[in-house]
């Protein structure tokens, strides 16, 4: 999965939700959380949003703190390969999000249950 905040701009709804694996109406649902805890550049028209963080809030820093430390153990594992490793490694979770995200898709394809 992509992390929206590594995304170079601004994110529609539909691509937040592309994302993150979200129905549209659940990543409405997170923008209109998130509106209440940041400052925000919208585009009212199309629903784009941007966050600006402030590093002071304490959210922020607790929230980066957690990060860093899971970050750490993850750098710890994998300097346990080689480049070679690294990258059959990295082939399969990128051909495994791809599968997910097509499973999921086709799942949401089918009628409703009644």
């Amino acid at each position: 999965m992509s992390l929206p905040s590594a995304a170079p701009g601004p994110l529609t709804v539909k691509q937040i939700a592309d994302t993150t694996g979200l129905t549209t109406g659940c990543a409405t649902r997170l923008v209109d959380r998130l509106e209440r805890g940041a400052t925000w550049s919208a585009y009212p028209t199309s629903r784009t949003v941007a966050a600006c963080w402030s590093p002071r809030w304490p959210i922020v820093a607790r929230v980066t703190a957690v990060w860093d430390e899971l970050g750490q153990a993850w750098q710890t594992l994998l300097d346990g390969h080689t480049e070679d490793e690294l990258e059959v490694i990295t082939r399969h979770m990128r051909q495994a999000h791809e599968l997910s995200h097509d499973q999921m898709r086709h799942l949401r394809s089918r009628p409703k249950p009644d």
